[in-house]
């Protein structure tokens, strides 16, 4: 587990008078498992205050935190600094913080960071000045330029920059107006508070089902405190309105109260921003990586002070300092983007569910195809759940059919199976948009020589290279490492004898291009799409049927409506299915669900062929044939039997070092001191999958435990009969989601 030394010292300095007043403690965002005290001249700062305080030789910005065990003598303790005005933490998300770190046993301070994470947001705003149009001074010479200038201000401020460049001049003219007093200099804040949401703005009429599951959710609201309420509808049924419903329920309750909707991806983000805006008249608050620096602070501001009524955000938004949340949204509530992996190791739908019991306000779930946790929290009575059957405005489901590769193969050197062909070709034919779909990025998946079986990894890493035709480069997706590819075999020499084995979507749109030469097509990854912005061109592009055959990855399975798009045809159906993943047959059912569920979703019936070489392997046959339910029992019935959860506890410690001696040593001494505990297993140590990545190699140990086992007291008293040596670095993952 993350550590860091505490402070050197905190008495007063030698000779200074003691100090009067009062004390507090202060929890400071670094990786520490406590708050430390500190005197205070006069009144003490109230709860959940940002002060500064000597930190061993340096001056930190905290927290004042909740006092714990016995507090030394006032005067033995260091001054605060000083305080800032900035609007407090709220009892309610100080509580959350201490519940989550003892749940995903990082430091409080960790967890602290994450929610100080924007530096500069709590100085007072630096004014900005901007400029209005005032009464032209009698006799003030006129240029062109002049009036272009004075013909683009209006009576609301704008900044130089913004009237230089709709009069197509420079700021020197603005400013050169502005000394002349026919333009006025006035102050602005750079963070302006957003526009609050219209909640007595009608949406869109609902469908009888829909209306039915907003009345629900609207009861939940009124009724008050904590309940999470899953709404459980296919692909296409409207659950987002149903949601927004639920949204201006619990504004309306409370003038004060603050709702958060999360996503699990900024791809689904930003066009998610339009569609809020569209329906209550005003942006929401927007939370995601591809923010600037001063629209991180404009938004943090503006929730920390509660009047930023709506936001929308990935999964770090959780830890945005409310000021007084009143519902949380946690759309596609399955995702696997929920899992954060570095830092700090949550997954926000569970956080969210926590956050809203311990403040004791609703949770909605929404997907068309929930996790098992979720199903099973729902049929033991936790969770309550609204279901929306059928696709809005009567929209048919897709006909999915499966492809028997062993029957019908593709064409030596070919990806696509001759039936595949024959649908693209009859969209081509009548003007209907495919979707292909593969989730994997690049070319192909591995890259060996002919000659001597060298495969290509990145330097430090037992990761494969994948290469990427496009750019005529070997990239690694685990570390990043990039390289042109070779001419040569760098373990044998031979010229040209790098081959490329398996398809990835550029090897697939290769092989369409060849097919159909006349066929307007586009692929879609995160390789080729980089940036939020010019993934969303190419979505708005398949959207206004500008594209034939869209070659996608998973960005493209969900959250998107096409509505010319009748085709989808999966490429490798098995590919999920692989590796010892306990989840690996769900996250198959949901992706592959997800992403035939955009065929059809408007007046035209959609089908979809999945191309495998399991067709009798039950996640597919219950894809085929719709029984959702029926694979969910199958899978409850797997996962009860080996003790996994949701049925039981889990918990991954890893541990990673450079030094492949003292983490051999480090892993057999944890697994030697494991304490014998009924209803607890542990499992390993052993090499994760892929052992090495950067230079520095991981082992694992897996903690199985009953569900009435204290799993975090379990492994708290474990890791402490353990010395983990310098080198070496433990982490601990509650309910881990990746075995890789």
């Amino acid at each position: 587990m993350n550590k860091a030394s505490p402070p050197t010292e905190n008495s007063s300095e030698d000779g200074e008078a003691p100090p009067s007043g009062g004390r507090v403690s202060v929890l400071f965002p670094l990786p520490l498992p406590k708050a430390y005290d500190y005197a205070c001249d006069g009144a003490a700062p109230s709860l959940g205050a940002f002060v500064t305080a000597p930190f061993g030789p340096r001056q930190v910005t905290g927290v004042v935190w909740p006092s714990e065990g016995e507090a030394p003598a006032l005067e033995k303790l260091k001054k605060l600094a000083g305080a800032f005005e900035a609007p407090p933490l709220s009892p309610d998300l100080i509580a959350f913080i201490d519940w989550a770190a003892a749940y995903t046993m990082f430091p409080k301070g960790a967890l602290l960071r994450m929610v100080m994470r924007v530096s500069d947001a709590l100085e007072g705003p630096r004014m900005q000045t901007a400029y209005i149009r005032a009464a032209t001074p009698e006799g003030l010479r006129m240029t062109a330029q002049r009036k272009a200038v004075l013909a683009a201000a209006a009576e609301a401020p704008q900044f130089a920059s913004e009237l230089a460049s709709a009069a197509e001049v420079s700021e020197a003219v603005v400013r050169g107006l502005a000394d002349a007093g026919a333009l006025k200099r006035v102050d602005v804040d750079p963070d302006p508070p957003f526009d609050p949401p219209d909640i007595e703005r009608q949406g869109p009429a609902l469908s009888d089902d829909q209306q039915f599951a907003a009345e629900a959710l609207a009861d939940v609201i009124a009724e008050g405190g904590h309940k999470a309420v899953l709404i459980d509808g296919v692909t296409g049924s409207g659950k987002t309105e149903v949601y927004f419903e639920a949204v201006v329920a619990a504004l309306k309750k409370d003038p004060e109260a603050q709702a958060l909707i999360l996503l699990p991806e900024i791809a689904l983000t930003l066009p998610f921003l339009t569609r809020v805006e569209e329906r209550f008249g005003a942006a929401p608050a927007p939370w995601h990586s591809d923010l600037t620096a001063a629209q991180r602070r404009r938004t943090w501001r503006r929730v920390a002070e509660g009047s930023a009524r709506l936001v929308v955000g990935a999964r770090s938004a959780l830890f945005l300092p409310f000021k007084k949340l009143g519902l949380i949204v946690v759309d596609e509530e399955h995702d696997n983007a929920y899992k954060q992996e570095e830092g700090v190791i949550y997954h926000a739908r569970d956080m969210a569910v926590a956050r809203g019991s311990l403040a004791g306000f609703p949770v909605v779930l929404a997907s068309a195809t929930p996790s098992l946790e979720t199903v099973v929290n729902v049929d033991e009575g936790r969770y309550d759940a609204v279901g929306l059957s059928s696709r809005f405005a009567d929209a048919a489901m897709p006909d999915i059919r499966l492809i028997d590769m062993r029957e019908d193969p593709p064409a030596q050197g070919r990806w696509l199976s001759p039936a595949l062909v024959g649908e693209v070709d009859r969209n081509l034919s009548v003007h209907e948009q495919s979707l292909l779909f593969l989730n994997r990025r690049g070319y192909a998946p591995l890259t060996l020589c002919r000659r001597c079986g060298h495969k290509m990894t990145a330097p430090g890493s037992d990761s494969m290279l994948v290469e990427h035709r496009f750019e005529n480069r070997l990239i690694c997706h685990h570390t990043g490492f990039s390289m042109p590819k070779p001419s040569a075999c760098p373990a044998c020499n031979a010229v040209d004898a790098l081959t490329p084995c398996g398809p990835g979507v550029e090897r697939v749109a290769e092989e369409a291009k060849e097919r159909w030469p006349d066929a307007r097509i586009a692929v879609l990854s995160s390789d080729t799409a980089p940036g939020p912005r010019s993934m969303r061109e190419v979505l708005d592009a398949m959207k206004a049927g500008e594209i034939d055959i869209l070659i996608a990855t998973q960005v493209a399975a969900k959250g998107h409506h096409f509505p010319n798009l009748t085709l989808v045809g999966v490429v490798d159906a098995d590919l999920g299915l692989a590796g010892g993943d306990l989840r690996a047959a769900e996250r198959t059912y949901q992706l592959l669900s997800q992403v035939t569920g955009r065929a059809g979703r408007a007046e035209k019936p959609g089908r979809a062929l999945l191309q495998t070489y399991q067709p009798d392997a039950p996640v597919l046959a219950a894809l085929a044939s719709g029984d959702r339910d029926a694979f969910l029992a199958a899978e409850a019935i797997g996962r009860r039997d080996l003790g996994f959860p949701p049925y039981g506890r889990l918990a991954a410690v890893t541990l990673r070092s450079m030094d492949e001696q003292a983490l051999d040593r480090t892993a057999n001494a944890l697994k030697a001191s494991a304490p014998i505990a009924d209803g607890v297993e542990v499992l390993g140590p052993a090499r994760a999958p892929i052992y090495r990545l950067r230079g520095v190699a991981r082992m694992r140990l897996l903690v199985k435990a009953k569900r009435n086992v204290s799993l975090q007291a379990y492994l708290a008293d474990w890791l402490a009969k353990v010395k983990v040596p310098g080198p070496v670095r433990v982490t601990v993952d509650i309910n881990p989601y990746s075995f890789l």
